[in-house]
């Protein structure tokens, strides 16, 4: 199963982005970029891949830990930027330190594991909102995204998520996630 650790902003912080992004929509050529899911917006924390079935105990036993030894901590969706001409993303502002120390815990927690992890690159937190498969100027929607600041929320929980991939390859299909565990951060575990 493709797993990633996550942070999910709660339903008024979606809803809030929702009317941001459905501005961007209205925007010259914005056809050509395909929108993500809304019920799929979040913020990866450690990205797994294929994980075998079997390390699912220990890798849960591990995040756990890595969840009660991180505090909550404030985040709010905010602005906006992008990674090429590829990927458009809204960007977080708030417990910055916080989540990477959290991404940091989630990655090692699966190394641990035994899952296989990427190379290891800086944390960078971002919630990606759109992709184009053609190099694209994506900055005037970076510069309509600019002003965008999102009510704060606090992060009480490190969720593992299930990535159901679209079959059949039909066109603007989105993955599903499927929340496959959850754990109170810091002080949230003791309460």
């Amino acid at each position: 199963m493709r797993l990633f650790a996550a942070v999910m902003p709660p339903e008024e912080a979606l809803r809030e982005l929702g009317h941001a992004v459905d501005r961007l929509h209205r925007m010259p050529d914005a056809d050509g970029l395909r929108w993500t899911g809304r019920p799929g917006w979040h913020f990866t924390l450690a990205f797994m891949g294929e994980v075998d079935e079997k390390l699912l105990p220990d890798l849960h036993e591990r995040l756990g830990r890595a969840a009660h030894r991180s505090e909550e901590f404030p985040l709010r969706l905010h602005g906006g930027g992008h990674f090429g001409r590829r990927t458009l993303w809204v960007g977080a502002a708030g417990g910055l330190d916080a989540m990477r120390l959290l991404a940091e815990r989630a990655e090692a927690a699966a190394r641990r594991a035994g899952v296989s992890m990427d190379e290891h690159r800086s944390y960078h937190a971002h919630l990606t909102v759109a992709r184009t498969r053609a190099d694209t100027d994506l900055r005037p929607y970076v510069d309509a995204l600019h002003s965008f600041e999102g009510a704060p929320w606090t992060v009480s929980r490190l969720l593992l998520v299930r990535s159901n991939l679209p079959g059949g390859g039909a066109a603007g299909a989105q993955p599903r996630y499927e929340e496959v565990g959850s754990w109170p951060l810091g002080r949230a575990a003791t309460d």
